[in-house]
């Protein structure tokens, strides 16, 4: 056995290399504008009242042999009037990477929140140029100037290797911070017109629009950032420019907006404003849930509430008239001060759309960035776009508390949030929010032939297929021409003989569209039947296999226990296999490749085979399923339109009952007839179905829902033209207490 022999041992110390500095800023940070942003949130937590940014020509001339040479390059410049850094800060916080002290501290000393906590923004400097000058006066008028060469950090084997120059001296002037950054000939040629627009929008988008309803987490109006632009040719106006930073006017021009917030529990109040209406009244959306996922078993759905969030929505139409609407609205090009076109409005669009995360008033990058569509609106919008808006359409800010209150961590990379599951929270009450929006959005548009509307399928087909308007038009022109009555004989028979035709191809397409809305329906039964046949089919999987094994071992040695185990195994077998003959038996009512003629039905026996169909979820969540029906009562037309309508809104109402927990979970179904109706009341005791939902009709839309996540947006839809087909109306009814349908059929 060898035998181990110590060489060396002792205790170590970990060396940073001197490139740390630089893997820290540089390779860390996103781009040079991150990096600037970085260092005007250090201006904020110095007290400044302001942040000036200046972009300067810098030229310097060296010698080359016996010739002199005219270098040029940029002088970045970041300059503020706070209250500055002492020597003793400087050498024992500034140059500490990492430093806690403003984590610690929270709080400026004139109560700002804190932005900067990670302690490595100031490193992203490197960034932006070659050099880095800090010149910093405290309030004493204590002056503190120190001297970075990046390239030193890149050359040195360790950090502690590289001198950093430090001098202390007594002035005069003001408190305030400048840091002054030069770069090269490569570095002036990263900046061009685009780039400098690229500055001026992350500029703008740090800072969220002022509201005259002061709504926001944290104002920063005590905070000016200035621009100034030296003598470049970059053109298009920026030669010698400056501007003191504002949110850009698109920000008031919106078409619907809603706005407010969720507190740490999910309680939401908000409001929503309509401005394609003009005057329309604001309309408050007090103390409603917002609910997640937090009992899914997918970690990558899982959302928990994230402390009091603030949200403001402003959602822009996109078509050609909404264009003209927010041109019309004064939307003007920020440096013309010209109205702009249609094609300049779309380009601004274009650039300043995305819904930014804000903590303590300034934007978390690249949350809010144009083209960045963090809560896949995109998707969404592909999926059903006449409910859902696009990342284009929207501009949105929310404002979320501190890490310790929200949960929600910032990335060391300044890229973002952490995705944890108070992320995950966060991405779901946003979109349950812009959900309202897109609602009432959606409504509106319907109501005034925005919108494409899908309902009535059997009446577009009707009209598809009615001449009589065409005969109309034939009998005057006829009449035009001087022709006598009795010679347009065989002119209406050939109208009548095909519209006879049509019709009869239209009653063959109502049919066929009656059953594919039959066959939509099974796939909510399916799910049923997939949930519930685990069990019996996982039976059959484990024990087949065992009973094979003892068969042929019964087969060569006779044994009276393993033919009992045998047979016990067998009757369970049979057991299982009846769950499997009652569970695609839920499936035949809707599952008839041809539809029959209308017939008289039994309408309690219909009731009782959906309560059948969902008993075991019935079961699990505890509902009671209450039907007052007379057995005998029945009613005339197609059962199975009948199972259409009751499978859609009881699959519904087990969808929202997901997160009842406050009281006994009740569905019921009363029928009774009244002179010539027969009248079905549906209702449950979930969270029930808003009145302005109810009032515009729209939960009766193909493609609308009110799902988190989005459902289909087919099942009341499909059920208000299956009970069309039976001479009869679905109808919802606004309640306190739940979701409340009536349907009426009109008795034979």
């Amino acid at each position: 056995m060898s035998e181990e022999i110590k060489i060396k041992d002792g205790l170590y110390k970990i060396r940073p290399a001197g490139r740390h500095i630089i893997t820290i800023g540089r390779d860390l940070i996103k781009d040079k504008y991150a990096a600037i942003v970085e260092l005007v949130k250090n201006s904020y937590d110095a007290d400044s009242p302001y942040c000036k940014v200046s972009l300067l020509p810098y030229e310097r001339e060296i010698v080359k042999g016996e010739e002199v040479v005219l270098l040029k390059g940029i002088k970045v410049i970041i300059q503020d009037k706070g209250h500055g850094m002492s020597f003793e800060t400087v050498t024992d916080k500034w140059m500490v990477p990492s430093t806690d002290d403003k984590l610690y501290r929270e709080t400026s000393p004139g109560g700002r929140i804190m932005q900067g906590k990670k302690g490595i923004g100031r490193y992203s400097a490197s960034v932006i140029g070659d050099d880095m000058v800090l010149q910093t006066i405290d309030e004493t008028g204590d002056l503190t100037t120190l001297y970075l060469i990046w390239d030193h950090f890149e050359k040195a084997k360790y950090l502690s290797d590289v001198d950093v120059l430090i001098e202390n001296f007594r002035t005069s002037k003001s408190s305030g911070t400048e840091i002054i950054i030069v770069g090269d000939e490569n570095h002036l040629n990263e900046w061009t017109t685009k780039q400098i627009q690229n500055l001026k929008f992350e500029l703008k988008k740090l800072i969220p629009p002022k509201d005259e309803d002061e709504f926001l987490v944290e104002k920063t109006d005590d905070f000016e950032i200035q621009l100034e632009i030296g003598d470049f040719s970059f053109g298009e106006g920026y030669c010698n420019y400056t501007e003191t930073i504002e949110p850009y006017p698109l920000f008031d021009f919106f078409d619907y907006r809603i706005s407010g917030s969720v507190d740490k529990k999910g309680l939401a109040s908000l409001k929503f404003e309509n401005k394609r209406i003009k005057n329309a009244p604001v309309e408050n959306l007090n103390s409603f849930e917002i609910s997640l996922n937090i009992d899914s078993d997918d970690s990558r759905s899982k959302g928990f509430y994230c402390g009091n969030v603030k949200f403001d929505f402003r959602v822009f139409d996109r078509d050609a008239s909404s264009i003209d609407g927010l041109i019309e609205r004064g939307l003007k090009d920020p440096t013309t001060g010209q109205y702009v076109g249609r094609r300049e409005a779309r380009i601004i669009l274009d650039k300043f759309n995305g819904i930014g995360v804000y903590r303590n008033g300034f934007r978390i990058r690249p949350l809010g960035d144009a083209g960045f569509d963090w809560l896949e609106l995109d998707k969404q919008r592909v999926q059903n776009p006449s409910l859902k808006v696009g990342s284009d359409q929207v501009i949105g800010f929310i404002h979320i508390g501190s890490e310790d209150e929200s949960g929600l961590i910032e990335k060391s990379a300044r890229d973002g949030l952490k995705e944890n599951a108070q992320y995950s929270g966060l991405i779901q009450i946003a979109k349950n929010v812009l959900k309202e929006l897109e609602n009432r959005r959606y409504a509106y548009r319907q109501s005034v032939g925005l919108g494409r509307s899908n309902r009535d399928i059997d009446e577009k087909i009707k009209v598809l297929y009615n001449f009589v308007d065409l005969q109309e038009k034939i009998d005057k022109e006829l009449d035009s021409l001087g022709i006598e009555k009795s010679k347009r004989e065989n002119i209406n028979k050939l109208i009548s003989d095909k519209e006879k035709k049509n019709n009869k191809i239209a009653d063959e397409l109502k049919q066929v569209i009656a059953l594919y809305q039959g066959q939509a329906t099974v796939g909510k039964i399916i799910n049923v039947v997939l949930h519930e046949g685990r069990k019996p089919l996982g039976y059959f999987k484990n024990q087949i296999p065992l009973i094979k094994e003892w068969s042929e071992e019964l087969q060569s040695t006779f044994s009276q226990e393993l033919l009992d185990k045998i047979s016990d195994r067998l009757s369970v077998i049979d057991e299982q296999g009846k769950i499997f003959i009652n569970l695609f038996g839920k499936l035949d009512p809707l599952s008839a490749k041809k539809r029959t003629n209308k017939r008289d039905f039994n309408v309690r026996q219909v009731i009782e085979n959906v309560k059948n169909v969902f008993l075991s979820e019935l079961n699990s969540q505890n509902i009671e399923f209450d039907i007052d029906c007379d057995i005998n009562l029945s009613s005339f037309g197609w059962k199975e339109d009948f199972y259409i309508v009751f499978t859609n809104l009881v699959d519904n109402s087990l969808y929202w009952f997901q997160n009842i927990t406050d009281r006994q979970k009740k569905i019921s179904f009363k029928v009774y007839e009244d002179d010539d109706l027969l009248i079905i009341e549906y209702r449950d005791n979930g969270s029930g179905i808003e009145k302005h939902l109810i009032e515009s009709e729209i939960i009766f839309e193909p493609e609308f829902s009110n799902k988190i996540g989005g459902g289909t947006g087919l099942g009341l839809a499909i059920a208000g033209e299956a009970i069309g087909r039976n001479d009869g109306d679905l109808k919802a009814i606004y309640s306190e207490t739940g979701a409340f349908f009536k349907v009426e059929i009109t008795l034979q």
